[in-house]
């Protein structure tokens, strides 16, 4: 055996063993996160990935640990000869990650202030990439280690920050929601259709599933409240999971309501050096989101049976909140108006007009802004933001951006290809195969981000590596993100998934009831679309 054959033997080995190692730290990670019996939850922030814990539980110290061997033990095995010292050394930080986000040994920010660290000094300290005879040094590996930083992925995701805190000053999110909710119907089919569509409306003006949850999930609240309905009814299991999981469906659809999604047009930019529309995500996507939430209706209702069938009064009560919101104010009518020039712009991008999404959110972020014009100030908004979720962010493609430079994620690539002859498989079997390992891995990640962030890049240098007559990259690299999208199982699985788990409504038990099949129907239509309509717009 080969001296290359060996070392991505010994890293997927590896790679494997740790994968069977989450259902111990799933199970741990279930326990980070307390109900709580007040609703002071309601009134903060949306949490970070990784909830606060009391104390540094014996999980993640074994987390922390593991995450150190795994590093030392890859730069201690001999560096193959098709492999630089730079992508060597990277491949252990990628793993290095990847132990440390499963475990949750650390806070995202944390890590991402490791991450960086880690790669200023061993990238640093190891030969030039371009010029082996040289060594490229800490401050051009540090250049490396914070090129994320300023890419347009990063300044979109920053700028969707302030969008959310403008939304949630302004309450314009929860007036939209309870104009919704209040025209729907008292019964229990039709509140559910309501919260349900709630969330798709909210994700075309809100890019943030947490935030959009947290804006939903008081309104649901209050609903079981007022009617004295029991918060451990199955009712509210339905309803408050139910727009759980929705909004991870909306998530697929809409390019700019979710973080995972920028990343992923992000590299597919400088991978493939093209760009991803607005318009052009929702059309591949719409059918599909569309459809797996319908399917999910009748399931839910199927499996969780909620018990109450009319709700007569919820109607008085979402009026008699829209009465004490009073009228429209003027800056919600000025955010409503440039949220809706703002998706207009998003929507036309490429197609009408040259201004890319960035740009556009950027310039309403300013406008947003501006005295006289705007709805937020500085002061406001800067401590409303969620910083470490953005510091994260710019690691997260920091860290791809160096497996790119550095060869890494193209020799990953190929010794996966090579191990599980990727190149014998047709376009649509290489396609369920990369699907369903992203899948199957986004149980050990609270952070579909996160996930993104690492094995984008390497999927990108998987689907150009095969080099297969009439494959696509763009479209089995969106279709690839769909999939790193589901968060279906768990709820440690997605940040919106622990803020409803918070509520109190609901076990875990009670989430994987609908979490499970929902994942293998998602699957199974993730191929039965990847043979039909994308394969009839040329995404496969």
């Amino acid at each position: 055996m080969s001296n290359s054959s060996l070392f991505s033997f010994l890293l997927f080995l590896l790679f494997f063993s740790l994968l069977n190692l989450l259902s111990g730290f799933i199970i741990n990670q279930n326990k980070l996160y307390p109900k709580e019996d007040d609703e002071s939850w309601l009134h903060r922030q949306p949490p970070a990935a990784t909830p606060p814990t009391a104390g540094y539980p014996k999980s993640k110290l074994i987390g922390l640990i593991l995450s150190f061997a795994v590093l030392i033990g890859i730069l201690c095995l001999p560096t193959p000869s098709d492999l630089s010292t730079a992508g060597h050394r990277m491949i252990g930080i990628l793993f290095f990650a990847i132990v440390l986000w499963i475990s949750s040994a650390v806070s995202y920010p944390v890590s991402a202030t490791m991450l960086t660290a880690l790669t200023a000094v061993l990238l640093g300290t190891a030969p030039n990439i371009d010029a082996p005879t040289k060594i490229l040094g800490t401050s051009n590996a540090l250049k490396i280690a914070i090129s994320g930083y300023s890419t347009p992925a990063w300044a979109l995701v920053a700028a969707a920050m302030f969008i959310s805190v403008a939304m949630t000053k302004t309450g314009l999110d929860r007036r939209i929601a309870l104009n919704v909710l209040s025209r729907i119907g008292t019964k229990t089919s039709r509140i559910y259709i309501g919260v349900i569509f709630t969330g798709f409306i909210l994700s075309f003006f809100v890019p943030s599933a947490t935030a959009r949850l947290a804006c939903l999930i008081p309104i649901i609240l209050g609903i079981l409240d007022s009617l004295g309905i029991n918060r451990q009814s199955k009712l509210a299991a339905l309803l408050v999971i139910g727009a759980t999981q929705a909004d991870t469906l909306w998530n697929i659809m809409v390019q700019t309501a979710a973080a995972q999604n920028l990343v992923a047009v992000g590299f597919i930019s400088t991978q493939l050096n093209t760009s991803v529309s607005w318009i052009d995500w929702l059309l591949a996507a719409a059918p599909y989101s569309l459809v797996m939430v319908v399917i999910y209706y009748f399931l839910s209702m199927w499996l969780l049976k909620p018990d109450e069938h009319d709700l007569e009064g919820s109607q008085k009560e979402l009026q008699q909140h829209l009465q004490n919101l009073g009228p429209m104010t003027f800056n919600e009518k000025k955010l409503l108006v440039l949220s809706v020039i703002l998706l207009g712009f998003w929507a036309t991008g490429g197609h009408l007009h040259k201004y890319d999404t960035t740009t556009t959110t950027v310039v309403a972020i300013a406008l947003f802004l501006m005295p006289g014009i705007g709805i937020i100030d500085w002061k406001y908004a800067q401590s409303r933001i969620d910083w470490g979720s953005i510091v994260m962010f710019g690691a997260g493609i920091s860290l791809g951006t160096a497996l790119l430079k550095t060869k890494a994620a193209t020799w990953l690539a190929n010794a996966f290809i090579h191990m599980f002859a990727l190149e014998t498989l047709t376009i649509f079997a290489l396609l369920a195969t990369i699907t369903l390992f992203l899948i199957m891995i986004h149980l050990g990640f609270a952070s579909a981000t996160a996930l993104s962030s690492a094995m984008i890049p390497i999927v990108i240098s998987i689907v150009t590596a095969v080099n297969m007559p009439g494959i696509n990259p763009i479209g089995l690299t969106v279709i690839a993100q769909f999939s790193i999208c589901f968060g279906f199982i768990l709820p440690v699985n997605s940040p919106q998934g622990m803020v409803s788990y918070s509520s109190g409504t609901f076990e875990v038990k009670t989430f994987m009831k609908t979490g499970i099949p929902i994942t293998i129907i998602g699957y199974i239509m993730l191929l039965v679309y990847a043979a039909t309509y994308w394969h009839w717009i040329g995404f496969v």
